[in-house]
């Protein structure tokens, strides 16, 4: 595979493709044009100027992606917003890329830096948290689309959005709030639609981003945790069906979905190569499992570490994916990934050695809930959802949430130390720095 994708990319086409861009930019940048006529003789403002040379910078942009970019690839020009932004006009940066901009800039980004990835309550530095799983789905969604030719900007920004709406505390946090969601009639809690959420509606003060719908779809349509051999993307969605994607979604959390774009498959492959392996290190280094305890099939076609497993992922979907309308791993490594998902499923996930406080992690869950909906319903203006959160959210938000739906938001958005921060004193569970060690003593 890694030959033909060489010839693909011969030596003699890149040095060609290269000395064109570098043309174009030397001709941007110095040759004379009429704009520097128009400027000597300050015949029209500065802002149109911006403008101008913003809108030739991106014609340059696009140019090289017609030559780089696959026939598949979602080009930058394609990327749409629910609302125009007069000022995007002069910006000389890609709509996709614009996206990654914001994602990172945004405050739900922010706190990536302290949300569980699976192990919670466990001191030690090594062991990965959301920001790192998030960056690392990136770097392996962005390889897998360089050598496919693919957006690696709408890579980029699916990869980093994609589960900003996690709750604190994982999986097991998600499902605690998923149930609260469900009681108080606002439907199933899932992070990929709270992702889009806090994206479109809840940043800078309930105005949102207004990011582009391909992002916005690959973030939705992520759900890493469904196995799949193969994903072809969907094709002509609008912002219409998008939001009936979540309306369905919300109320069955089987829903299937697809993302519209290539670029979007990726990452949801990409998802899963990134925290297969790493999971498994994680565990190792807790002492929940060994690396013994590894299935001999998978190990024989993945490897055994991390490194190997994610370079055999990674290699198997390039080769099977080159130049084809969808994304695939073969057969046997399809199903070698399937069996040591369902390994991480058992012994690591569902291990009761990381279980310890599950039960206390529910009820604080359930106990904040209901103390700040009780909040919001008797405008207790002395309480930090009021401080923390409502203070300036616009009228539009509030006007459109009810009291369990914002109680939602603000709980979502929370890192673990934060949530744990509101607890009851008596309530809060105890940092462990050795899980084998403290469910010993539990017995």
């Amino acid at each position: 595979a890694l030959c033909c994708i060489s010839q693909s990319f011969n030596v003699q086409s890149v040095r060609l493709m290269t000395a064109k861009f570098a043309r174009l930019e030397f001709e941007l940048f110095t040759k004379p044009s009429k704009l520097d006529f128009l400027r000597d003789h300050q015949i029209i403002s500065w802002e149109k100027r911006i403008m101008m040379k913003s809108r030739k910078m991106m014609a340059v942009l696009n140019e090289t992606e017609s030559e780089r970019f696959s026939s598949l690839a979602t080009k930058s020009g394609q990327g749409i917003r629910r609302r125009h932004e007069a000022r995007l006009d002069s910006d000389y940066r890609q709509p996709f890329s614009l996206d990654v901009d914001r994602i990172l800039h945004s405050r739900a980004y922010a706190r990536y830096i302290d949300k569980t990835q699976v192990f919670y309550l466990i001191q030690n530095d090594h062991i990965t948290h959301r920001v790192l799983h998030v960056q690392l789905v990136s770097k392996i969604a962005r390889t897998i689309g360089r050598f496919l030719r693919l957006n690696e900007d709408l890579i980029e920004a699916i990869a980093l959005g994609h589960d900003i709406g996690h709750a604190p505390f994982g999986h097991d946090g998600e499902r605690f709030l998923s149930d609260i969601c469900q009681a108080n009639g606002i439907g199933h809690f899932l992070h990929n639609i709270q992702s889009v959420q806090f994206l479109e509606r809840v940043e800078r003060s309930g105005k949102g981003w207004n990011l582009c719908l391909q992002t916005l779809d690959g973030i939705l349509c992520h759900d890493g945790e469904i196995h799949n051999t193969l994903l072809e993307p969907i094709m002509d969605k609008t912002f219409e069906s998008h939001d009936i994607e979540i309306l369905n979604k919300k109320e069955d959390p089987a829903y299937p979905l697809t993302p519209m774009t290539l670029e979007g498959c990726v990452v949801r492959m990409a998802d899963t190569i990134a925290y297969i392996g790493r999971d498994i290190e994680d565990a190792i280094r807790l002492g929940v499992i060994r690396r013994a305890d590894l299935p001999d099939n998978c190990v024989q076609r993945l490897g055994e570490t991390n490194g190997t497993i994610v370079y055999s992922l990674v290699t198997d979907v390039i080769e099977n994916s080159f130049h084809q309308p969808y994304i695939t791993f073969s057969g046997p490594i399809s199903e070698a990934l399937k069996e040591l998902k369902q390994f991480n499923l058992e012994k690591i996930y569902l291990s009761p050695l990381i279980k310890k406080y599950y039960e206390d992690i529910k009820s604080l869950f359930h106990i904040l809930f209901e103390q700040f909906l009780e909040d919001v319903r008797q405008d207790n203006r002395n309480s930090i959802i009021f401080s923390a959160f409502l203070e300036n959210r616009s009228d539009l938000y509030m006007a459109s949430h009810q009291p369990e739906e914002v109680v939602r938001d603000f709980i979502a958005g929370m890192t673990d130390r934060f949530f744990l921060r509101l607890c009851p004193n008596k309530m809060r569970p105890l940092m462990r720095t050795n899980i084998l060690e403290s469910h010993k003593n539990d017995d």
